[in-house]
């Protein structure tokens, strides 16, 4: 007789429940990780430990009839890591993604996360992913704004008012306490009203819905770009005051001389490492890959000589852990440019798996009375 196996099933609905919409706690869990990452406390996909995952495309043209046809964010994607520490569990997150699935009532992208016990191999937990996902990516933001903001910073600018924005904003605030205006520029004006509207509602602050990246970003002490990276926007060195942070999560392009007198940090310089290194082995022109890639034109400044190796760039991670400081003055301009990774769905997802657990939420689904072979 073998070992009977049992995982717990959370949908969307029990995963709010469990806090999964929380981000002060998240921010606080992220915080955790990050200082993981800084140990070395972790383990993400390939060779290297740190690539971001591995994405299933399709072709332009396809041979075969079911075949889907490349597309604009179309894809599938495995996000697998370890991380250490109190969490001690292997995951991932798989998910695929197609640009004209809100269309059909659909989320862009359709999100799951398994979680492992990493000695027996078992399944622990198997989530709705897309809060997970949501939550943990604003969330970084926030960390960010722990270590690399000015503790009275009064503005916050917003390049982008979609979902993920949101998402950041919430991270943003839960250190942010000095925070009196937010200002706003999305393509569609309406959008932005009404991304003002609620965060009005939420936090009792005013806003101003802007006609240019100029105008909302010119001012602030905070800024936070979350835009698609079909559509990267494209600042100027001038438009970023001193003690101005800037945080992507979306795409973004600033003047050259920005980045040769900031201060640079990424989530995890190692993947961008990987990152660098998945674009030289590519078939096509170099620079042609490094424009797909979030960080591609800093790569780009790094390969040329005018930035430092990127091993000599920092990350999150090490201010996290106090092995490098974070801000050392009001006056300094800092940039942080994250790309995401499995490790924060591990973190995030694994710690609402434990409160769904203590609320006595979710479905215990068998995998099996005893193995067939075992």
């Amino acid at each position: 007789m073998g070992k009977r196996t049992e995982f717990l099933f959370l949908n969307e609905e029990e995963m709010i429940e469990a806090g999964v919409l929380d981000s002060a706690r998240c921010v606080d869990v992220l915080d955790e990780m990050f200082q993981l990452l800084g140990k070395g406390d972790y383990i993400m996909g390939g060779p290297n430990h740190n690539e971001h995952g591995i994405k299933l495309g399709f072709p332009k043209d396809p041979q075969f009839p079911n075949m889907p046809a490349d597309g604009p964010d179309r894809r599938f994607m495995a996000m697998v890591a370890y991380l250490g520490g109190r969490f001690n569990i292997a995951g991932e997150k798989w998910y695929g993604s197609n640009i004209i699935n809100p269309s059909r009532g659909l989320p862009r992208s359709v999100l799951m996360v398994m979680l492992n016990d990493v000695d027996t191999c078992e399944p622990v937990a198997l989530m709705s992913g897309n809060l997970v996902s949501a939550v943990r990516t604003g969330s970084v933001p926030g960390v960010g704004v722990r270590y690399l903001a000015r503790k009275d910073s009064k503005i916050v600018g917003l390049i982008g008012a979609g979902p993920i924005q949101k998402a950041c904003l919430q991270g943003i605030m839960v250190d942010a306490k000095q925070v009196e205006e937010i200002r706003i520029f999305d393509l569609n004006s309406e959008t932005a009203k009404s991304f003002g509207d609620w965060a009005k509602e939420q936090y009792g602050v005013n806003y101003v819905v802007c006609e240019s990246i100029e105008d909302a970003i010119s001012i602030a002490d905070i800024i936070s770009s979350a835009t698609s990276r079909l559509r990267p926007v494209n600042i100027q060195n001038e438009w970023l005051k001193k003690g101005s942070l800037i945080m992507f999560t979306g795409a973004g392009l600033i003047d050259e001389p920005y980045y040769t007198s900031c201060k640079l940090y990424f989530d995890n310089a190692k993947m961008h490492a990987a990152y660098m290194d998945d674009a030289r082995r590519s078939a096509g022109p170099l620079e042609a890959a490094y424009q797909g890639m979030m960080g591609g034109q800093i790569y780009s400044l790094i390969d040329a000589g005018k930035l430092p190796a990127i091993d000599k760039i920092p990350s999150l991670g090490d201010c996290a852990c106090g092995t490098i400081k974070g801000r050392e003055s009001d006056d300094e301009r800092i940039c942080l440019m994250t790309s995401g990774m499995p490790i924060e769905d591990v973190a995030w997802s694994y710690d609402c798996y434990l409160r769904a657990k203590e609320m006595g939420l979710g479905t215990t689904l068998k995998l099996w009375e005893s193995p067939h072979w075992s």
